[in-house]
C-alpha cells in the first residue's frame, strides 16, 4: 500500500504527542522536524514540504492549540487538515456535459497504464454512475494499443470505436463523437497515443485533437511508482494542454506516495481517480480527506461502508444476521460470508480502513494472506452437507478425509474447526449484547450487516 513507510513515520511521531498533557512550542518544532524528514523520504517535492511544514507549525503553535485540553490531538488535527488541503481539499468529480456526450481525453506517457485506466474509467462510469460510455481507440502508433482496448471492451461489454486502417487519430476522435451522439451514449473516452518521453510531435497531435474534440476533461494518467518524475510529467503536460485532472495509477503498490502529495500543489490539477489494483473495478475516486485520515492511522470508514454497500448483497446479509442471532450459523454460511467480504477487495486493504487497527499490539506487522482464504474454502467444500451443518460430528477419520480432499493438513482442518466453534461462541455473546442494548433503547449490529 502506498504511504506505508510515511504513515508509519508520522504515526510514530504523533504517538509521542498524543500522550502529553501539555505540548510546548519545542515539542511541535521537534515533531515538525520528523514530519519534514518523513515527507522528503517519501519523495514529496522539496518546496511543497517546506510550505507544508511552515503552515502546520504556524497553526500548531497558536494559543488555541497549545492551551487546549488535548493539545496533542489538536496538533494532529492541524496536520490532518493541512494534508487534506495539500492533496486538493475535497473530492474533484468527473465532469458531466450539459448536452451529452461528455468527451474525455486520456493522455500520458507510454507505460503509465493509460489504456487500462481508460477501460477502468468506462467500467466505473457504467457501474457507479449508471452512464453509457464509448471507448475510442485513437492510439494508432503502438501496435497492440487498439487490440488491447478492444479486448478490454469485450471483457467489460462496452463498445469500442476505431477506424480500421486509419492513421489519423484526430479523425478517429471526430468520428467517434458523432457516433456517440447518434447512439445516444453519455461519455466518449479517447485513448490517445503516448511516448516514452514528452516530445513535440506528441504534443502537437494532442493539441490538434483537443481543438477538434473540445473535451470536457483532459485527464493525465501517471504512474505513482515513478515518484517525483510523475509530478514533472504532470507539470509539462499541464503547461501545454491545460489539464483538468490526474489519474494516479499503481497507488496500491510499493510506492512512497510523494506524487500524490505533490502533484496538486505543483500543477494546481486535482487527482480525480486512483488505480488501486490490476482488476478492472480497481479504480476509485480520490478523496483527499480520507487519504489524509489513512496516512495518520485514523482509518477510512466511509470508503469501507461504500464498499460494503456496493459489494455485499443486502438480502444475504439480512439472512446471515438472522442465522447468527438464532445460532444457526453453519460452515456453508461461513463460506457465503467469506465470499461477500472478499468482494470488497484484499483483506489487508480492508484492515487498513479500520480506525486504530495499527494501534492494536502486533496488528501493525500482520499481513493477511488472501491465498489462505482459498485454503479455507477448499476445506469447507471438502465437507459433506451434514458436516457443514453439524461440525461437532467431524471426528478424526472425517478430518483426515477432509484434509486429503482439500489438499491441506489435518492440523489446518483442526484449526479451522476450532476457530469456527470459537466464532459461534462469540456470536452468541454478541447476540446477548444486542438484546441488552435493545432493552436499554440502544442498538447493536454485526459487522457488515445491514
Amino acid at each position: 500500500m502506498a504511504f506505508e513507510s510515511l504513515a508509519s513515520r508520522l504515526q510514530s511521531t504523533f504517538d509521542k504527542l498524543r500522550g502529553k498533557g501539555k505540548v510546548t512550542e519545542e515539542d511541535v518544532t521537534k515533531a515538525m522536524r520528523e514530519v519534514r524528514l518523513a515527507l522528503l523520504e517519501a519523495d514529496v517535492n522539496f518546496k511543497v514540504v517546506k510550505d507544508f511544514v511552515n503552515r502546520v507549525k504556524e497553526r500548531a503553535i497558536g494559543q488555541d492549540v497549545l492551551k487546549s485540553l488535548t493539545p496533542g490531538q489538536q496538533v494532529i488535527k492541524v496536520v490532518n487538515d493541512e494534508l487534506t488541503e495539500l492533496m486538493g481539499g475535497g473530492q474533484s468529480k468527473i465532469a458531466v456535459a450539459g448536452r451529452p456526450p461528455t468527451v474525455v481525453m486520456m493522455v500520458g506517457l507510454q507505460g503509465a497504464g493509460k489504456t487500462t485506466s481508460t477501460g477502468k474509467l468506462a467500467n466505473y462510469l457504467r457501474g457507479k454512475m449508471n452512464r453509457k460510455p464509448l471507448l475510442v481507440a485513437a492510439d494508432v502508433y503502438r501496435p497492440a494499443a487498439i487490440k488491447q482496448l478492444q479486448v478490454l471492451g469485450k471483457q467489460l461489454d462496452i463498445p469500442v470505436f476505431t477506424i480500421e486502417g486509419s492513421n489519423k487519430p484526430v479523425e478517429i476522435a471526430r468520428a467517434a463523437i458523432e457516433y456517440a451522439k447518434t447512439e445516444h451514449l453519455d461519455y466518449v473516452l479517447i485513448d490517445t497515443a503516448g511516448r516514452l518521453h514528452i516530445d513535440e510531435t506528441l504534443m502537437t497531435e494532442l493539441q490538434e485533437m483537443k481543438e477538434v474534440a473540445k473535451p470536457n476533461e483532459i485527464l493525465l494518467v501517471v504512474d505513482a511508482m515513478t515518484g517525483q518524475d510523475a509530478v514533472n510529467v504532470a507539470d509539462s503536460f499541464n503547461k501545454q494542454l491545460a489539464l483538468s485532472g490526474i489519474v494516479l495509477t499503481k497507488l496500491d503498490g510499493d510506492t512512497k506516495g510523494g506524487a500524490a502529495l505533490s502533484v496538486k500543489s505543483v500543477t494546481g490539477m486535482p487527482i480525480k481517480f486512483v488505480g488501486m489494483g490490476e482488476k478492472l473495478d480497481a479504480l476509485e475516486p480520490f478523496h483527499p480527506d480520507r487519504m489524509a485520515s489513512r496516512i495518520l492511522g485514523m482509518g477510512d470508514v466511509l470508503t469501507l461502508i461504500e464498499k460494503a454497500q456496493i459489494d455485499v448483497d443486502e438480502a444475504t446479509a439480512k439472512e446471515m444476521e438472522r442465522k447468527m442471532r438464532k445460532a444457526e450459523f453453519t460452515f456453508e454460511d461461513f463460506l457465503t460470508q467469506m465470499e461477500q467480504v472478499r468482494k470488497m477487495g484484499p483483506l489487508n486493504e480492508i484492515m487498513n480502513m479500520l480506525p486504530g487497527m495499527n494501534k492494536i499490539k502486533g496488528m501493525k506487522d500482520v499481513k493477511v494472506d488472501d491465498s489462505a482464504l482459498g485454503r479455507i474454502e477448499a476445506i469447507i467444500r471438502s465437507m459433506t452437507k451434514d458436516e457443514k451443518v453439524k461440525p461437532e460430528m467431524i471426528n478424526a477419520s472425517r478430518r483426515k478425509r477432509i484434509a486429503l480432499g482439500s489438499g491441506t493438513t489435518v492440523q489446518e482442518v483442526n484449526r479451522l474447526i476450532k476457530q469456527f466453534e470459537d466464532m459461534r461462541k462469540m456470536m452468541k455473546q454478541f447476540t446477548k449484547m444486542s438484546d441488552k442494548a435493545k432493552k436499554k433503547g440502544g442498538g447493536f449490529k454485526f459487522p457488515f450487516m445491514s
